[in-house]
């Protein structure tokens, strides 16, 4: 059991740290504070590979262990996790379109998506079907060798700015079976988006519905087997699950910096907060959290690089206990920095609202307690 990381793995840690400080912590308020979607920054992420970590060669992706990919994400969060948490649902979508897509789908968006010339959101969610994605309406109908859609998805990110989308859509009966996976071109006839919503956190990409009228795709759009989609949706969340607790790690660790500099700077009483050993003892549980959650990221990022059986299980902890923790170590940062933390000066109001969403996506911190429960609960099963 190691837990130190390899040469290589530090120097591409250091290359996205060096990466986000240079193209990102210059502009990351002003891309909160005017809702701009940085696509110019994120191609620049994508020439060092960002933006297609985990998916396969054959779509000139990396192909790197989850693991590895936690450390770039990590990285870009602690200085801007919005950014960042759009560019992992892009790696994820990229990752299942380059897995299951068909040769006429890698070759049409492959490419562009891993280089980060094209971007992808991913559709799953719908007005009535969140934690109970199962139940999602969106119909796939099979007419010649067109699929015609016909339905509407909710929050999803980058809507209305990416390039296609990778769809749910029922094409059978009710229930996870009858569900499948499409790649649909985010500017086909038929496609429409709402209006950009307005949001506590996450401004800088945009989120909107999306509805689909009659929208035609050929059938070799779709990924995998009819009825494969739930399973390749949640395959896919599996990742998710461990991007987005690596995003709260990120910002908890920009927020820990932040108010470390903060108690050395700041005097009251004559004296450095530093020196005041509540709040030392306050920065010591924030650093213990942190380690603890990224550990435990790191943790199911292993499991699922090497296909453990309670993979799923250890991917819902890591995500209920590094959201919840990464949240609290942003809140903990910005009271310590008293009324200065909650002017838009300081970083740690925006990292407070950017990783409180993470609590709900990607699963929501009630289901993935849900997913462990029904793990322990289930004969024998034991987590260790």
């Amino acid at each position: 059991m190691d837990f130190e990381l390899s040469e290589e793995q530090r120097a591409f840690a250091q290359s996205a740290r060096d990466f986000a400080q240079a193209e990102f912590a210059p502009h990351a308020a002003r891309w909160d504070a005017e809702a701009v979607f940085p696509k110019e920054a994120i191609a620049k992420a994508g020439e060092l590979g960002f933006c297609g970590l985990y998916a396969p060669e054959v779509i000139d992706g990396l192909a790197l262990p989850r693991l590895d990919a936690t450390l770039v994400f990590e990285e870009l969060a602690a200085v801007d996790p919005s950014t960042t948490a759009f560019i992992t649902i892009h790696n994820m979508a990229t990752w299942m379109l380059g897995t299951w897509g068909t040769q006429a789908v890698r070759e049409r968006w492959g490419a562009g998506l891993t280089s980060g010339r094209q971007l992808a959101s991913y559709c799953l969610t719908e007005p009535g079907a969140g934690s109970d994605a199962g139940s999602l309406r969106t119909r796939a109908e099979l007419q010649g060798g067109e699929y015609i859609i016909n339905g509407g998805k909710a929050f999803i990110s980058g809507a209305g700015a990416t390039d296609v989308l990778v769809l749910m859509a029922r094409t059978g009966a009710s229930g996870a079976g009858g569900i499948s996976a499409f790649a649909v071109p985010a500017d086909a006839p038929g496609v429409g988006y709402g209006k950009k919503e307005r949001k506590m956190g996450w401004n800088s990409q945009p989120t909107r519905a999306i509805s689909f009228d009659d929208v035609r795709v050929p059938a070799d759009h779709l990924l995998g087997q009819e009825g494969e989609g739930f399973r390749i949706a949640m395959k896919g969340l599996d990742g998710g699950r461990i991007n987005i607790a690596t995003c709260s790690v990120g910002a908890a660790q920009g927020a820990l910096d932040t108010a470390r500099r903060y108690l050395h700077e700041r005097r009251q009483f004559g004296k450095p907060l530093a020196s005041f050993q509540a709040l030392q003892f306050r920065l010591a549980d924030m650093a213990t959290e942190l380690v603890a959650a990224r550990q435990m990221v790191r943790l199911a990022a292993s499991k699922l690089d090497a296909g453990h059986p309670d993979a799923s299980t250890y991917c819902a902890m890591a995500k209920r206990f590094a959201t919840d923790a990464g949240f609290d170590v942003c809140n903990e940062a910005l009271q310590l920095h008293g009324g200065y933390g909650y002017l838009a000066e300081f970083p740690l109001e925006r990292l407070v609202r950017d990783a409180r969403v993470h609590q709900i996506l990607e699963g929501t911190n009630e289901i993935m307690r849900v997913i462990v429960a029904r793990k322990l609960l289930e004969g024998d099963t034991e987590i260790r």
